[in-house]
């Protein structure tokens, strides 16, 4: 699976060497020593914060305000050890509290239309950026031949009506963002929130991101992964397990603690840019899955099989998404997924609930017509895209429709 970092390690390794604007922050481990002085300095007060890989931390109680030395430490104990949204915490840190005026919003990612990397910022940024409104975000597509100028960057902000005093160095923030983001071989990164001082200046205030671990910029980095405790899910075991068990294509997935979409996803990158629109979108999904490598009909029958078992009884809408493949057969893992239904549905009864299906690669209209099959013979309704629409646009449908679903009670 990808790489992932979280805000600590971000502070720690990446910040320095890219100088981009941070608060300063004490680790949970340091000297009570050290954690008294930075506090003195802080005029007491600090945002203590667990280092978990999650997002949500504030909602969740990762994310506390302390007024005291005393009052640090106990914190730091406190969440440095609870389970966040179903994930333990590596420890906890202290963080320097930046007075602001705005809260902003940025991403980059790659974007399905062009293949290319693309900006994204608002100035609405905070635990809810998924319910601000479009017209409240900027972007632009990125040439990775010229990369992101500083004039590129302010124009955007000024399409926000971004304060004047805060334009030129937020937008050299972004560009050493940018910097950052493709000098180390990273699939996404996300700033929420850039706090932006009355004096206009921008301080990355939360961070997070995800590597190709198999790009030589990543491998070449040196940066040091942490280790974080094990809270595996039983289906995250299991499926590891089968993983292991044989080298021919890829069952790897992680337990995101959504409730309505089940992902059988298809291409590595690709799976985390659908799993970050469909979380985006509102369709919750309930892991992150990458099932490519073009696995023979046994090997997918059996993954398809793990992630009915465990999680189809509860979705509300199962979608089977990929870019277009090269080498991967889809009549083998469409029939393989078909088949696996059909089993699912005769040890459990019949399945309500819509399909959504996006697709292309070899044998791709011989898979869709064995899916079809399968599907109008359990009374599944469903739609079909072909690899001319972007993964990310299915995304959004399926996140639109499985809401409308919700709201009416059901499928249909």
């Amino acid at each position: 699976m990808p790489a992932e970092i979280a805000e600590l390690t971000f502070l720690e390794q990446l910040a320095p060497r890219f100088r981009l604007p941070v608060p300063e922050h004490v680790p949970g481990d340091a000297a009570p020593e050290e954690l008294r002085e930075t506090l003195e300095r802080w005029h007491g007060e600090a945002l203590i914060k667990s280092d978990v890989l999650t997002g949500k931390r504030g909602k969740g109680g990762g994310i506390r305000r302390v007024a005291d030395f005393i009052e640090a430490q106990r914190v730091i104990k406190q969440i440095g050890s609870a389970e966040i949204n179903g994930r333990l915490p590596r420890q906890a840190y202290a963080v320097q509290i930046i007075p602001a005026e705005i809260e902003a919003y940025s991403a980059i990612t790659y974007d399905s239309c062009s293949l290319g990397p693309m900006l994204t910022v608002s100035l609405s940024g905070g635990m809810d950026i998924e319910e601000v409104p479009d017209e409240q975000k900027a972007r632009v597509l990125i040439n990775v031949f010229q990369g992101l100028d500083a004039y590129q960057a302010s124009s955007l902000l000024e399409q926000l009506d971004c304060p004047k005093n805060a334009v030129s160095p937020f937008a050299r923030a972004l560009v050493s963002l940018w910097d950052m983001f493709q000098s180390t071989g990273m699939q996404m990164c996300e700033v929420n929130p850039w706090r932006i001082t009355g004096a206009g200046e921008p301080v990355a205030c939360d961070f997070k991101a995800v590597f190709d671990d198999a790009n030589y910029k990543f491998k070449n980095l040196g940066l040091d992964l942490p280790s974080y405790p094990a809270a595996h899910s039983t289906f995250e075991d299991e499926m590891a397990a089968w993983s292991a068990s044989s080298h021919q294509g890829q069952a790897h997935v992680s337990d995101l603690d959504g409730e309505l979409i089940l992902p059988i996803l298809f291409g590595g990158g690709a799976s985390t840019i659908v799993c970050e629109t469909l979380q985006n979108a509102g369709g919750s999904p309930i892991f992150l899955s990458d099932f490519g490598g073009n696995p023979p009909y046994e090997r997918m029958l059996g993954t398809a099989r793990i992630c009915f078992e465990h999680h189809l009884g509860a979705a509300k809408l199962l979608l089977i998404l990929g870019g277009k493949a090269n080498n991967t057969l889809i009549d083998v893992t469409f029939r393989a997924i078909a088949d696996a239904l059909v089993q699912f549905a005769e040890d459990n009864g019949p399945v309500n609930i819509p399909v959504v299906v996006g697709r292309g690669g070899p044998h791709l209209v011989k898979g869709l017509l064995a899916l079809r099959n399968v599907l109008e013979a359990l009374q599944m309704p469903y739609v079909m895209f072909g690899p001319n629409t972007p993964v990310t646009l299915v995304a959004e449908y399926a996140a639109s429709l499985v809401s409308a679903l919700v709201e009416n009670g059901g499928a249909r």
